[in-house]
């Protein structure tokens, strides 16, 4: 019998041991899962707030439109009531041809102390008056450094008695899809307002040559166009630009131009307010599943050269029809998109090495980039 107790002693001391040792398993789990959601997401955003919001600006214009230089608008063309409409016009010693003031708003963010700021051009085209509003309530004229309409990028100049608050560019190269964001400017014209959310996707395309967009559902409306797209380190790693949706405001499908791609055109513009992008001189094509499979490729990449323009740096640097480049300048082509902003950020007369595959066989060449006329550019 006293076999038997030890037994059972030793018996309910070992299930006390196993339940604590689980309990201490599990504490140790939720202190890892805690520890991961906090570094997940900060517990507030207000201080990296507060840290940026100075350098973030609300943009006002304004623009002159012509008045109507007859009844249109207020009756059909050849309308028996034309006339009628006309007379009452002339009456009224012609106010509906009176000019007047259209405004828009926008936003944008200063990038230098000495007053550079970086908005959208479609905020500021066509604009006869420019105004910035600080978040301190102070309010200045800006001037138009240059503009690119190809990449929907402005850079403006106020002149301030102080140096101004600032941020600056982060990598957007290193944004991961998942990765917060803030994004920051005027909605709707309700002023300053803060939206936060994840980047969505990467290297997204609407309906321009040079898109290369960066995808957050972080909340971006009208009047937000040309704000930035803040990382978590308080760095600018895109320029809010455009949004899909079915009613005009935000359905969380918002697209925000790379840093990485406005810090080359911001830099070109405040050298001479113009852009100078780079020529190959090539027509180019997919490559097709079936070369793909052949070369042993599990999906098409490069870009196929269907045609070379004559006298053109393709030619002069040996490239031929039916050459498939790989790369370009040191980066991969995964498609067309890819080649022509390649193409196009290196500067004229710049060498850029290029590998391509020719019958099967890579060849490396250099090539003297040439300047894209100014009304393509």
């Amino acid at each position: 019998m006293q076999a038997q107790a030890v037994s059972l002693s030793r018996t309910a001391q070992d299930t006390r041991w196993m339940q604590a040792m689980w309990m201490g398993v599990m504490a140790l789990t939720l202190l890892i899962v805690q520890a991961s959601m906090a570094l997940a997401k900060p517990e507030s955003l207000a201080p990296l707030a507060e840290k940026i919001s100075p350098s973030v600006v609300n943009i006002t214009t304004s623009t002159v439109v012509e008045g109507r230089t007859g009844p249109q608008g207020i009756v059909p063309e050849g309308s028996p009531f034309e006339d009628f409409f006309r007379e009452f016009q002339d009456r009224n010693n012609g106010e509906g041809m009176r000019p007047r003031r259209s405004s828009a708003l926008g936003s944008g963010f200063v990038i230098s102390e000495d007053g550079y700021v970086v908005t959208n051009n479609h905020v500021i085209e066509s604009a006869d008056e420019i105004s910035i509003e600080f978040f301190s309530g102070q309010e200045l004229v800006a001037e138009v450094v240059g503009t690119d309409p190809k990449t929907d990028i402005a850079l403006l100049k106020v002149e301030a008695d102080q140096p101004l608050p600032f941020v600056s560019f982060g990598d957007s190269d290193a944004a991961r899809v998942g990765d917060w964001v803030i994004a920051m400017g005027n909605p709707l014209g309700q002023g300053f307002s803060v939206s936060a959310g994840i980047v969505s996707a990467r290297n997204r395309a609407l309906s321009g040559t040079y898109d290369d967009y960066i995808q957050t559902d972080a909340a971006i409306n009208r009047g937000n166009s040309g704000g930035p797209l803040f990382n978590m380190d308080g760095e600018v790693i895109g320029v809010n630009t455009a949004i899909l949706s079915p009613g005009g405001g935000s359905v969380g499908i918002g697209f925000s131009v790379p840093s990485d791609l406005v810090q080359t055109i911001v830099a070109d513009l405040a050298d001479d307010g113009t852009i100078e992008r780079g020529w190959l001189g090539v027509q180019i094509r997919p490559m097709t599943p079936e070369v793909a499979n052949v070369l042993g490729y599990d999906e098409p990449r490069g870009a196929v050269i269907e045609a070379i323009t004559e006298d053109s740096p393709a030619a002069e640097a040996g490239l031929k029809k039916g050459d498939i480049i790989m790369s370009f300048g040191g980066q991969e082509i995964e498609d067309l998109r890819d080649l022509t902003r390649a193409v196009a950020t290196t500067t004229p007369e710049g060498t850029a090495e290029v590998k391509v595959l020719r019958k099967g066989e890579e060849k490396t060449l250099d090539v003297t980039v040439g300047a894209l006329k100014p009304e393509e550019a």
